[in-house]
């Protein structure tokens, strides 16, 4: 095969500058693999099934004809489009520069190759001599290694123009950059230089939607990207979006947003600012869209997927708080009316810059109850009636849940844990015992020494506990999930009784470590799904 330049510079790179040392290569069959963080490199090679793949902030298709690379300190997700799931390789390999070179691995994200190659039968390979009981058949896994990295660099291919995903790709730019234009499914299909059907069904499949859903969604976020800017007419507004008509565009916005424009604009014309994920999970029980949060495919995932089209400003939401002063930065530019933040988790640096930006309403954490910290919340933002409606509507939303647990669970005994590293914690955040000990009043395992929270305890003591039922939180770091492998592998596990009668529910860090109103609505909703899974007919509220 002759290289083009580009493939020989990557060879280069990769052959003279690089050492590579394989680590372990994994066959992940999941509907859903929960966003987590990494601290190797990462190879993925889709072996069966429709899905995709999120690293940080990018979301690709898996599909044959790609393979895709991220890097140490990035996150990754993976989610099935099938019933019957989802089949990749994960290869996770260390790299080593040499003293000549500053730039690293050069492959990153999405890395088209020819359909042919079929690098997932050398994953096959490697992950069978890994498994080996001898060390010369661990070694060829090595060797194994390092021949699919040579298959694939011999195989990456250059996307013609007339290649039918960068076609693709092309035309979806281009619905973003002209989607005031009057644009037709047969003007966009001619872009791509294919048929219209063939169009509609490969831009459905390549995208998980339509073409005209798609269109509609950039449409609705560039008018709710407007609102937060000036009092624009609801008129002038539907022009510079593409709509003609300002009632079809009133109708179509209410649609898909759930209020009307006017109402939306109404509720938009203070810039709030939820300074952390807690207070965002306050003011949205609030039915109050902040116009700044912390938004990330793993810190916070669910409000990253549902509502970061609806927060214009996307905060850092690293964990821990690291990257404050790039928020300040975000912010001074930003020039909001109201800060509202958690007032036990800011630096007294961070808490300074805040005040020189806006007015800072700050809520206690620690020591005051969600419930309080929602109605100090609300009353500092003149919404005590909402407050109040949604505290009686959860009110009833738990009673209803509660009788229905009685007469499903009875006495069940619930263990509540997490594995953080390799520490295994009981009764592990308040939020998690609040909904589940004091609203659901479940019977829940009290930890080994009674009133204190996050009790550390060694895996043999999990028998003596003697739980029907699991929920077990695992934080998703490297160190974490290797514990999680490990412990599931090990006999004492395998005869726990909730083990046996496969009643251990795994449970998100979102929403379960979060502790807001919305957070603990969100639980009551996810015990509900472990018990049922999606048979939403076993139980209605």
């Amino acid at each position: 095969m002759e290289y083009a330049p580009v493939h020989t510079q990557l060879v280069h790179n990769i052959l003279n500058d690089l050492w590579l040392k394989l680590q372990s290569a994994e066959l992940i069959r999941a509907d859903r693999m929960e966003q987590q963080l990494i601290e190797s490199h990462v190879l993925f090679v889709a072996k069966n099934g429709e899905g995709r793949l999120t690293i940080d902030y990018r979301d690709y298709r898996l599909r044959r004809d790609a393979v895709h690379f991220a890097h140490p300190g990035q996150t990754i997700g993976v989610f099935a489009e099938s019933e019957q799931g989802v089949e990749l390789y994960a290869v996770r390999f260390a790299v080593q520069d040499d003293a000549k070179t500053a730039a690293g691995f050069p492959l990153k994200g999405e890395v088209p190759i020819y359909p042919e190659t079929q690098a997932f039968m050398l994953c096959d390979l490697i992950s069978a001599c890994l498994c080996s009981d001898h060390s010369l058949e661990r070694f060829r896994g090595q060797s194994a290694f390092l021949e699919l990295m040579y298959v694939l660099l011999k195989n990456i291919r250059l996307l013609p123009e007339r290649d039918p995903r960068t076609a693709l790709d092309r035309t979806k730019a281009y619905i973003e950059t002209h989607y005031k234009e009057n644009l037709t499914i047969e003007q966009l299909a001619r872009m791509a230089d294919i048929s219209p059907k063939y169009f509609v069904d490969l831009f459905k499949k390549t995208y998980g939607k339509s073409c005209i859903d798609y269109l509609t969604e950039v449409r609705i976020n560039n008018a709710k990207r407007l609102m937060t800017r000036s009092d624009i007419r609801v008129r002038d507004l539907a022009h510079q979006v593409g709509y003609s008509d300002e009632f079809y565009f009133s109708r179509k916005f209410k649609k898909e947003v759930g209020v009307s424009p006017s109402v939306y604009m109404k509720n938009r014309r203070r810039k709030i600012v939820a300074y952390t994920p807690a207070i965002l999970g306050q003011l949205l029980a609030l039915q109050i869209m902040p116009y700044a949060a912390p938004l990330h495919p793993k810190w916070t995932h669910y409000y990253y997927r549902r509502y970061r089209a609806d927060i214009p400003l996307h905060l850092s939401a690293y964990r821990f708080n690291r990257d404050w002063e790039s928020n300040m930065e975000a912010l001074v530019r930003a020039r909001p009316d109201i800060i509202v933040c958690d007032k036990d988790s800011l630096h007294m640096s961070e808490r300074e810059e805040l005040e020189k930006i806006a007015q800072v309403f700050f809520i206690p954490g620690k020591g005051l109850h969600w419930r309080e910290q929602l109605k100090l919340t609300a009353r500092l933002l003149e919404a005590e009636h909402k407050a109040e409606c949604w505290l009686h509507s959860y009110d009833q939303k738990i009673k209803s849940v509660r009788d229905h647990l009685n007469r499903e669970l009875k006495d069940d005994k619930i263990l509540a844990m997490s594995i953080y590293k390799n520490h295994y914690y009981v009764s592990p955040v308040r939020g998690m015992m609040d909904v589940l000990c004091h609203d659901l009043r479940l019977n829940v395992v009290p930890g080994l020494l009674p009133g204190e929270a996050r009790q550390a305890i060694s895996a043999e003591q999990l028998a003596d506990l003697d739980a029907d039922r699991i929920m077990l939180n695992i934080c998703q770091e490297p160190e974490s999930l290797r514990e999680w492998q490990s412990l599931q592998s090990s006999a004492f596990w395998r005869d726990l009784k909730a083990v046996r009668r496969n009643r251990v529910h795994l449970i998100s860090s979102d929403p379960w470590r979060e502790y807001s109103a919305y957070a603990c609505e969100r639980m009551v909703d996810d015990f509900l799904k472990q018990l049922h899974g999606d048979r939403p007919d076993e139980f209605r509220i």
